[in-house]
């Protein structure tokens, strides 16, 4: 339990003890406010207008029911009915010593944990990977490494698109390719130009439309040559997946691979299990689900499509099998969806007639974790100056270029190969920390010069703030670990009660699927670290107060490797 929910479940009990609870339910938030005291305590204004009273009497009369004699040695009402609290230098010391002999930081594993089923990534196989992949890759990633460092069981689902029209209309472009004598390729970008050549062909040849539809058709039952030229595709295309994987420190494998193709067995079993439950509507020749809460603007209700009128299945028809997959045979508690925002209504709809139609227990929790888009700097999506859509490796070797260009100017006489190293470190890190500590909602700039600054909230910033910290233990030597942690100073304490609140980051993340926050909490780290390093002189120090600091710059390099690798961003001992 966190220093917050702790603090929080002492001044519930003591608004219970004055009297609050009883008559008016009060919601107790503690929040670090270094200006006015270590934490200060809400809720209690909301407690006194439902019981009528003075915010400022009623507070006083929560101190008197409230013993924080173990953590604070000042406790002071502040402004309209606050309640400030002034941790102990000697708590403090406590807590801070017990954290960095920990090697999980005093971090407690989830009390109750859950097995939750994370479904991130996606890409569409027979084409390479592209930005829009990114967000959904790198947030699901930072998310169940969270989850798992918290003790939860994580069950990552790689749901690739590998099955419909896009692969019949593949086969019969390359059958045409092949019957004309024509050299044919399996190389990813090949296979991708196929797929551009054949979708002009199917939407403007009619026959060469049907006999698409009708390849996809001879695909699913089983045709032993089309069925193997498909797994030559899925196969290359993954080899593909796994490089970008691998570059991005991404923690997804072969694996955790569940692609489309994987639920085709069991899509007429859906409709058949909807139609037993009378959840079922026969609309124009299509099969639909009709759910009263999906009323569109004219009150009329918005179907979901299972199944078109040719009898063919849908993305809901797949989305609802996997779904079942999850429940019966991953015994999933909890479900995420790293799935851009533009699919909330498909993915709501699919939770609400997974429940009703009894695919999945109606208390597991079933949470699409949306976010929006990658903008270029004119505020539209991100795109090539041609305006096509940017490769997903292109982005990663020019993060990787620009950082080695960026190393060499900071560093022109240090080694190619460290040079090389460093560069990939900070040019991945900084592409996937600028979106990770961005709101998960909300649209962001993507910007190169920003993301690659050693200056602001970046990775550069972090990685430099813990090579930093390592360069002072190279001048130091060994730190002696018997030496006791003496917080005296505003900076030290600062510093030591900042070091304490990463649980409560980590614990937001797990929760709330926000890696932000605890990018935001690093970032303030780092500057309470660089604030504590200007203040407090380590080196110049009497011994007990410079090994007291050096542990102290110990704690922060540990809680910012751990916090970095959590968001999968690796660290430097050298810049």
């Amino acid at each position: 339990m966190n220093i917050r929910t702790q603090l929080e479940t002492i001044i519930t009990q003591a608004l219970a003890d004055a009297g609050a609870l009883n008559d008016a339910p009060a919601v107790v938030k503690t929040s670090s406010r270094p200006e006015f005291g270590d934490y200060q305590a809400n809720g209690i204004m909301g407690a006194a207008k439902a019981l009528k009273m003075n915010p400022r009497e009623f507070a006083a009369r929560v101190l008197e029911n409230l013993d924080l004699s173990t953590y604070a040695d000042k406790l002071e009402i502040a402004g309209p009915g606050f309640i400030n609290i002034h941790l102990k230098n000697e708590w403090l010391q406590q807590q801070v010593e017990k954290t960095l002999e920990s090697d999980r930081l005093n971090i407690e594993k989830a009390e109750h944990p859950e097995t939750v089923v994370i479904d991130y990534s996606a890409p569409n196989l027979a084409k390479e990977m592209h930005v829009g992949h990114l967000r959904s890759t790198i947030i699901g990633d930072a998310i169940a490494r969270v989850l798992e460092f918290t003790g939860h069981k994580v069950i990552r689902q790689n749901h690739v698109g590998d099955w419909g029209t896009q692969f019949g209309m593949l086969l019969t472009y390359m059958g045409e390719l092949k019957q004309q004598d024509k050299e044919i390729t399996l190389q990813l970008a090949d296979l991708e130009k196929f797929y551009q050549a054949a979708k002009v062909r199917f939407d403007e040849d009619p026959d060469f439309a049907k006999q698409a539809r009708d390849n996809v058709v001879k695909l699913q039952a089983g045709d032993p040559e089309f069925l193997a030229l498909w797994k030559q595709f899925i196969d290359t295309s993954l080899t593909h997946c796994d490089e970008i994987y691998k570059i991005l420190n991404v923690l997804l494998t072969r694996e955790d691979v569940m692609p489309e193709s994987a639920y085709n067995d069991d899509l007429a079993n859906v409709i058949s299990d909807l139609k037993t439950k009378g959840l079922l509507t026969e609309d124009q020749g299509a099969q639909c689900v009709f759910l009263e809460e999906f009323k569109g603007k004219d009150d009329s209700i918005i179907p979901m499509i299972v199944q078109k009128s040719d009898g063919g299945y849908l993305y809901a028809t797949t989305d609802l099998a996997a779904l079942r997959y999850r429940n019966d045979t991953l015994k999933m508690t909890r479900g995420l969806y790293l799935v851009d925002a533009r699919q909330s209504l498909h993915l709501r709809q699919v939770f609400a007639v997974g429940k009703k139609a009894g695919f999945v227990k109606e208390e597991t929790s079933l949470e699409h974790m949306a976010f929006g888009t990658m903008m270029g700097k004119d505020g539209t999506p991100f795109k090539t100056r041609t305006g096509g859509t940017v490769k997903l490796i292109d982005l990663l070797n020019e993060a990787q270029q620009r950082a080695l260009d960026l190393v060499t100017k900071k560093n022109p006489d240090l080694e190619q190969e460290s040079r090389e190293s460093i560069a990939k470190t900070v040019g991945i890190g900084a592409v996937k920390y600028a979106d990770l500590s961005k709101n998960r909602t909300s649209d962001y700039i993507f910007n190169w010069d920003t993301m690659l600054s050693f200056e602001g909230n970046t990775a550069p910033y972090l990685q430099y703030a813990y090579a930093r910290i390592q360069s002072i233990f190279r001048k130091a030597g060994a730190i002696d670990t018997s030496a006791k942690i003496i917080i005296e100073e505003p900076a030290e304490r600062q510093l030591a009660s900042k070091l304490l609140q990463l649980s409560e980051a980590i614990e937001a993340v797990a929760k709330d699927g926000t890696p932000n926050i605890l990018c935001n909490y690093l970032y303030e780290l780092s500057g309470n670290f660089m604030t504590f390093y200007e203040a407090c002189p380590i080196m110049k120090a009497d011994e007990n107060i410079k090994q007291s600091r050096l542990k102290l710059s110990q704690l922060t390099a540990n809680t910012l490797k751990t916090g970095l690798d959590l968001l999968g961003i690796d660290v430097m001992e050298r810049m």
